[in-house]
């Protein structure tokens, strides 16, 4: 099986189901495990924002979106050479990855023989199953049936322990914020996440998309902890864009930063990790299952 992964997500997963060896293109994006990129086409492009503070990249986003241009490129000559049969796209988010449409018009284009799969997850739940969607297109069935048994086995975990943690308590609240400037509420899945890791998310969309609000809005929910989660960033990133933001969150919040990308925006395995690192941040890590913090996942602020 030949397989070019256009989202970090789907790397994530295919190399998770020990096919690592059959993976030939991925995209500038893919970063875990350390050598996705090794040996590798890279078949995706994008914009460099490094250079760029939040809001820069905010403004710039939404130009290219409105004129109508696309903020990822899909090189074909580099697709060709990698003449897969089995292509992981999404349609899911034009901010993530290039569209499934675009990839259907490249392959066929290139008279290509593969079979393009979107995987287009909303919550949690649908994040696990597409790791056995992935699992059987790429011929691993039973790959796939125990990668999933083993994610849906700690999330099961960690809601018992949790639960005893909390006792007759109830759950802490938590606010994710998915962006700075401006502020952007935690959406899709990541409200899952924070419910697995035994607490209740707050100024959320579970399922939909992560839209702006105001900090007003924040500081009326109260919530009692908030987690900085910069999609696109990792911890060291969140940390520095939470700390020019500790003075317009709720006072008496406790304040974390995440490696977001991580643990949190990318809709792969690594989110029953995010739960446990939430859960151990929460409640302690002997509660997460954990010998102590992770502390390169997530570190307190405030």
């Amino acid at each position: 099986m030949r397989i070019v992964s256009l989202l970090p997500s789907t790397t994530e997963i295919v190399f998770d189901l020990g096919l690592g060896d059959d993976l030939l293109g991925v995209t500038f994006e893919c970063n875990y495990p350390p050598t996705a990129r090794v040996g590798r086409e890279i078949v995706v492009g994008g914009m460099d924002t490094k250079h760029l503070d939040p809001i820069e990249i905010d403004e710039l986003v939404r130009r290219r979106l409105a004129a109508g241009d696309e903020l990822y490129t899909l090189d074909e000559d580099a697709l060709s050479r990698c003449d897969p049969d089995l292509i992981l796209s999404q349609d899911l988010c034009r901010v993530c990855a290039v569209p499934s449409g675009d990839v259907d018009e490249a392959v066929a284009r290139l008279n290509c023989r593969a079979t393009v799969l979107q995987i287009d997850p909303q919550t949690l739940d649908e994040v696990i199953a597409s790791v056995q969607t992935v699992a059987d297109a790429a011929g691993v069935p039973d790959r796939g049936h125990d990668l999933v048994d083993a994610l849906r086995g700690r999330l099961a975990s960690l809601a018992s322990r949790t639960a005893a943690a909390r006792g007759d308590a109830a759950r802490p609240t938590v606010f994710v914020l998915e962006w700075v400037d401006p502020p952007f509420v935690g959406g899709h899945w990541v409200p899952d996440v924070v419910s697995a890791a035994g607490a209740e998310p707050v100024l959320a969309i579970p399922g939909g998309r992560s839209v702006p609000t105001d900090w007003e809005a924040i500081r009326a929910i109260d919530p009692d902890h908030v987690i900085v989660s910069p999609c696109g960033y990792d911890l060291a990133g969140a940390i520095d864009q939470a700390r020019t933001i500790l003075d317009r969150l709720p006072s008496r919040a406790a304040v974390w930063a995440i490696d977001a990308d991580a643990v949190v925006v990318r809709p792969g395995p690594r989110l029953v990790d995010g739960a446990e690192a939430i859960a151990a941040a929460l409640f302690g890590p002997e509660t997460a299952g954990l010998t102590a913090l992770p502390d390169r996942v997530i570190q307190r602020l405030r």
